[in-house]
């Protein structure tokens, strides 16, 4: 009975995040929320049956009762945060609601088989998060004195990372983490999300050659801070964060030019001068000639990608568990081999229009600074998904990061929410800009309405009504 619901079930779950998939992209049809809530609606019928199925095999693969009680859990968090941010924001944009319901259903999913254990874990830090994160809309929205924090900014990121280089804990030769009471903390990954806001507020209003120079020497602090604790994929997100804002908000093709330049050097000097550098780049060229050693996690990552297919083995059915460290750094080739490469490839499609949205929002703010927030963390984000991804199919060398949403990490997942709800903040923003220019339009359109002499106010009646509507 277990093997029938296993093997069936596969080719559900992938049809119902297919179809979850084409919903994310068909929403961009329409600009206005109300005419996008079909969609939505299907969306969350959609996200509820993969979570749902997902958890039938789970049960049915272990017969524990604990899963099951779990699955209640994650449905009460899933369909409470979809109705309470709806009723709390409905002005919000319930794609991006979605797609992080979505998102961390699957993680839920995949950290079940992997650690029951660190699911739970992750459970709690994600209810605690959202939590205290539906607040975050209404304070971006209020807080007019956020643009005015610059040097706060960088002294904070700074000082954060400065304390993790001086008293953190050394794990596998790098230093990004510090405990607190017990508690755990990764500061390069709340950084992020201060780093952005320091350069959005530091390039709003100028962005002159004296004013860049500056904000360079700052971001490059933060860079060689984190070089110096050997994180260097964080230092990686870093860097392409500055320069492409700084390109955003210049629009000048120079600095661009000469950020790609100085990261290819910056990235021949950390091969000469970091040994792990040049044990993941060798792993990296040719995992199999130390697939003993160095090139073991990849080899093994490949393995699981290629042994699932494009429907996986099944939950249960693989063997994620024989690579190292899979729940952090090489989720992305469990979900491949026990749901397939057609369910990992709807789950980064699914990343990739959370990205298009940040985008879209961020073209459509009039505010600069908010313009400038929204296009960073939409890079942050998905820059993130790609070195994850990447490095775990060998596209490029690994940088142990997590992928948002997906794998274990209380820090990771945290700020990633954070990061969401300050996007919905944002749109909140962006709908009541929307909604000023129309009642400017209108008042406009009414004053030449009255100008018009009285016998062609009924021909250019339908044509002031198409223009404001």
């Amino acid at each position: 009975m277990e093997l029938y619901i296993t093997e069936l079930s596969k080719y559900f779950i992938t049809l119902f995040i297919a179809l979850y998939t084409l919903e994310c992209f068909l929403v961009f049809r329409f600009q206005d929320e109300e005419k996008r809530r079909g969609s939505y609606i299907r969306q969350n019928l959609l996200m509820f049956l993969v979570h749902f199925s997902c958890f039938l095999v789970i049960c049915f693969e272990t017969g524990k009762l604990e899963y099951l009680l779990f699955y209640i859990l994650q449905q009460i968090l899933l369909f409470g945060t979809v109705v309470l941010f709806r009723m709390v924001y409905p002005k919000g944009n319930r794609l991006i609601i979605n797609n992080m319901c979505m998102l961390l259903s699957i993680g839920f999913v995949i950290l079940s088989r992997l650690s029951f254990e660190k699911a739970i874990k992750q459970f709690v830090i994600v209810t605690v998060s959202i939590i205290a994160g539906m607040v975050i809309p209404y304070f971006i929205h209020k807080l007019k004195f956020l643009k005015t924090l610059t040097w706060v900014y960088a002294a904070s990121g700074i000082v954060a990372l400065g304390v993790v280089l001086i008293l953190g804990s050394v794990t596998y030769g790098s230093k990004i983490s510090y405990s607190v009471a017990g508690v755990t903390f990764q500061p390069s990954e709340f950084v992020k999300i201060i780093f952005v806001f320091f350069l959005a507020s530091a390039l709003y209003e100028s962005h002159d050659l004296l004013r860049v120079m500056l904000t360079a020497v700052l971001a490059g602090i933060h860079v060689l801070i984190l070089v110096a604790s050997r994180d260097l994929g964080s230092a990686l997100i870093f860097f392409i964060v500055y320069v492409l804002m700084v390109f955003i908000a210049t629009n000048q093709w120079a600095y661009l030019l000469i950020g790609g330049a100085g990261g290819c050097g910056a990235a021949v000097l950390a091969y000469h001068f970091f040994t792990h550098v040049q044990v993941r780049v060798q792993a990296w060229k040719d995992p199999f000639s130390c697939i003993d050693d160095a090139g073991y996690q990849i080899t093994q990552s490949l393995f699981a990608i290629g042994s699932g297919g494009w429907f996986g083995l099944g939950l249960f059915r693989g063997t994620p568990d024989s690579i190292p460290f899979v729940e952090a750094d090489f989720v992305f080739s469990a979900v491949a081999e026990e749901l397939g490469i057609s369910f990992s490839m709807c789950m980064i499609l699914i990343c990739i229009s959370c990205f298009i949205m940040f985008m879209n929002i961020s073209m459509r703010l009039q505010d600069r600074f908010y313009r400038l927030i929204a296009f960073g963390l939409g890079v942050t984000y998905i820059f993130q998904v790609f070195l994850t991804v990447g490095g775990g199919t060998k596209f490029i060398p690994m940088t142990g990061v997590t992928l948002p949403f997906i794998s274990y990490g209380g820090s990771s997942v945290l700020t990633t929410l954070v990061m969401f709800f300050i996007i919905e903040g944002l749109y909140i923003i962006r709908q009541e800009e929307g909604e000023k220019r129309v009642k400017k339009k209108k008042r406009r359109r009414r004053t030449e309405y009255k100008t018009i002499p009285r016998e062609d106010r009924a021909i250019r009646q339908e044509e002031f009504k198409e223009e404001t509507e």
